[in-house]
């Protein structure tokens, strides 16, 4: 009996050996995330560090314009602005607005000097100057103000507020909510078809996509992004007349004709996307999942695709932008008892043929 009890005792300390040292593991990994995996079609260019404000920070939009990323905070509520450095992205300049509540979407008008972010735990939009990150005042709104964009056509912000399934729609120069828009669905995410001024507007809960026309206020169709399920970030190319929808249920990316008005491509990519940008230049896909894979796909044209890699990245990093002048993605990483921080990639290989690295403005795509 008391040699059974022995061997019991090492069975039991050698087991909780090894599960502290895989604890150990994943702790180091998600403290330290390391270098990205390999591949030939990117390259990565290293790290923007960003401030730690806590034990985790947990980054959630990225939002880029002429060379200025803006990056919300969804553990802190803080926003940053970094500026930056084309030849050598991990000296770029952070500066940072501090804010309550969780920061999600970032809209800018840059030629008015205004932006706007959504914060979904205080039910507000703040809004602020994007030079130099001044709080200018704040709109009370819906539950769970998330996603947001700027529909210059109509000079409106829309924000889907997504616990309350309606969009609400903000006068950037009053500053004041004009308007609602109920959904049949929860949203996630909007994009804005510069061609013909229509919103189009994903639901999770019931994997579809509706037609918002601003003018009328109002949803003017719907339909289904099957076999998508939870429809989560999306991006467009109104010149294609393509949008294209990343499913963080089934790991899928769908390719939607905004013509015909249904699913013409399906893909699998990396788990649980949440966020996608389309390089209308080189015509390629990025996505970007909370299992740690950016997914690179080019498109063959606008009815085919493939998928080129999966670059390994971090755990939870589900957050993307893309820069379109110096074809630059930006993804973003949480940091656990480390600084959150930005890697930086950039584009090798475009049908098999070398990208020109010099300078970075002038990369082209195929022809």
């Amino acid at each position: 009996m008391e040699r059974f009890f022995k061997n019991n005792l090492r069975i039991a300390a050698a087991f909780a050996t090894v599960i502290v040292l895989c604890l150990a593991v994943v702790a180091t990994y998600l403290i330290c995330p390391g270098t990205p995996g390999k591949s030939r079609f990117m390259k990565f260019e290293g790290y923007i560090e960003l401030p730690k404000r806590g034990p985790l920070n947990v980054l959630d939009y990225l939002t880029i314009n002429n060379g200025t990323l803006f990056v919300t905070s969804e553990s802190s509520g803080a926003l940053f602005k970094v500026d930056l450095d084309s030849n050598h992205p991990s000296l770029s300049t952070v500066s940072e607005l501090p804010g309550s509540g969780a920061a999600h979407g970032v809209a800018l008008i840059m030629e008015r000097n205004l932006a706007f972010v959504t914060r979904s735990e205080e039910n507000t939009v703040d809004v602020f100057d994007p030079t130099s990150l001044r709080l200018l005042s704040r709109i009370p709104v819906a539950d769970d103000a998330d996603a947001i964009l700027y529909a210059p056509s109509e000079k409106l912000v829309y924000v889907a507020n997504g616990d309350a399934q309606i969009a609400t729609l903000i006068d950037p120069e009053r500053r004041i909510t004009v308007g609602t828009v109920p959904l049949p669905g929860k949203p996630e995410f909007p994009a804005w078809d510069s061609q013909t001024g229509i919103l189009y507007q994903n639901l999770e809960d019931i994997d579809s996509i509706v037609a918002i026309d601003l003018g009328e206020r109002m949803v003017t169709g719907q339909w289904s992004l099957a076999p998508c399920e939870g429809p989560s970030g999306m991006a467009i190319s109104s010149k294609q007349r393509r949008l294209f929808a990343v499913c963080s249920k089934n790991a899928m990316l769908v390719v939607f004709d905004l013509e015909l008005h249904r699913v013409i491509a399906s893909l699998k990519i990396g788990g649980e996307p949440d966020s996608v940008a389309f390089d209308e230049t080189l015509r390629r896909i990025y996505s970007a999942g909370k299992a740690g894979r950016l997914t690179v796909i080019q498109q063959d044209s606008p009815n085919a695709y493939r998928v080129l890699d999966e670059i390994r990245t971090h755990y939870g990093a589900h957050t993307l932008a893309l820069d379109p002048v110096s074809h630059r993605v930006f993804v973003g990483y949480a940091g656990l008892f480390a600084h959150p921080r930005i890697s930086v990639f950039s584009p090798t290989m475009v049908n098999d043929e070398p990208v020109n690295d010099e300078p970075k403005s002038a990369v082209q795509g195929p022809s």
